[in-house]
C-alpha cells in the first residue's frame, strides 16, 4: 500500500546490490511512495549488472561512484542538483571488512584491510555528507541515512572489525548531524536486526545471529522490507524533528534481557 509519503522528494540511494540488498527494498519503496533518486554503488559492484533491473523498474538513474572518493562523490552529486536541483534524501547502506571476508581473526588483525574496511564502511558517510554539505545541496527538512548493527554497543563473535566500523559510524551521525541542524537537515542511523544479505552472508555463524535474534526479538526479527518501510518514514516529513539518533529497528532485541524462548532451552527440570 502507498501513502505518497515521499511525493515530489529527490534523493540519493548508495548501496543497492541486488534483490537481497536492503538499500534496494528501500528504493522501491521510496519509488511506490512517490520519490524521484539516482541509484549509487562502486563501479565494481555496476558490472555485476543487477542495478539496471532496479533502475528501469523505479525510472532512475545509475551513477557509479566510490563512495571513498571525494572526486567522485563531487561528480555524483553534481549530476544530482543537474538532475534534480537540491535533494531531500541520501541512504548510506555501504559496509565491507576484508578480515572478515579473508577470516582473519579479531586478535590478529590485518591493519591495511581494516583501514580499508573503515573507509568504505564508516569514513565514506562522513565523505558523503561532506560533499553535500560544501555544495549545499540538501533542502530544509532533508533527511540522511546510514544502516548500522547493534554489534558497535554488543559484542558478536566473528563480526570482527565491523564492529568497530559500525560503532565509528553511529559518532559520525551523531557528530555531523550537529552541524546539519543549523541548515534544518537530520541525520540518524538505523540499526537494524541482522538481515541475510550479500554482506551479512559473509560472516562466519550468521546463520546463529539470525536464529539467536529471532528468539531474543518479542517480535521477531524485522525483514529488509520492514526496514525499507522504517527508512521511508524516516525521509518523510513525519519525522522532521528526529535527528542525531541510533535507531534500533529490531524487534525489541535491543532491549531484551531475555525471552521466554531463549530460557525453555536451557531450563532443564
Amino acid at each position: 500500500m502507498s501513502y505518497g509519503l515521499l511525493k515530489g522528494k529527490k534523493g540519493i540511494i548508495f548501496g543497492a546490490l541486488n534483490e537481497q540488498s536492503i538499500a534496494w527494498k528501500v528504493a522501491e519503496r521510496c519509488h511506490e511512495e512517490g520519490a524521484e533518486f539516482i541509484l549509487s554503488n562502486a563501479p565494481i559492484a555496476l558490472r555485476m549488472g543487477e542495478l539496471n533491473g532496479l533502475a528501469e523498474k523505479t525510472g532512475s538513474e545509475v551513477i557509479g561512484a566510490d563512495a571513498t572518493s571525494i572526486e567522485d562523490l563531487e561528480k555524483l552529486f553534481d549530476a544530482a542538483v543537474a538532475k534534480f536541483g537540491k535533494i531531500d534524501f541520501i541512504l548510506h547502506s555501504i559496509g565491507m571488512s576484508i578480515n572478515v571476508r579473508k577470516g582473519k581473526h579479531y586478535t590478529e588483525m590485518n591493519y591495511d584491510w581494516l583501514e580499508k574496511g573503515w573507509d568504505i564502511s564508516a569514513v565514506s558517510f562522513h565523505k558523503v555528507m561532506r560533499v553535500a554539505w560544501e555544495k549545499d545541496c540538501m533542502n530544509e527538512w532533508g533527511s540522511i541515512l546510514a544502516l548500522s548493527y547493534i554489534a558497535a554497543q554488543r559484542t558478536f563473535p566473528d563480526y570482527n572489525d565491523m564492529s568497530d566500523n559500525k560503532a565509528y559510524l553511529e559518532s559520525i551521525a551523531r557528530t555531523f548531524g550537529n552541524y546539519w541542524g543549523e541548515r534544518k537537515v537530520r541525520v540518524n542511523t538505523v540499526s537494524q536486526s541482522p538481515t541475510m544479505t550479500t554482506a551479512g552472508s559473509g560472516v562466519k555463524g550468521f546463520g546463529g545471529f539470525l536464529g539467536y535474534a529471532e528468539d531474543m526479538s518479542p517480535l521477531g526479527n524485522a525483514t529488509a522490507l520492514e526496514c525499507a518501510d522504517y527508512c521511508v518514514t524516516l525521509f518523510s516529513d513525519l519525522t522532521k524533528k528526529v535527528t542525531m539518533q541510533n535507531l534500533f529497528h529490531d524487534g525489541g532485541f535491543s532491549s531484551s534481557g531475555v525471552t521466554q524462548r531463549v530460557i525453555s532451552k536451557y531450563d532443564v527440570e
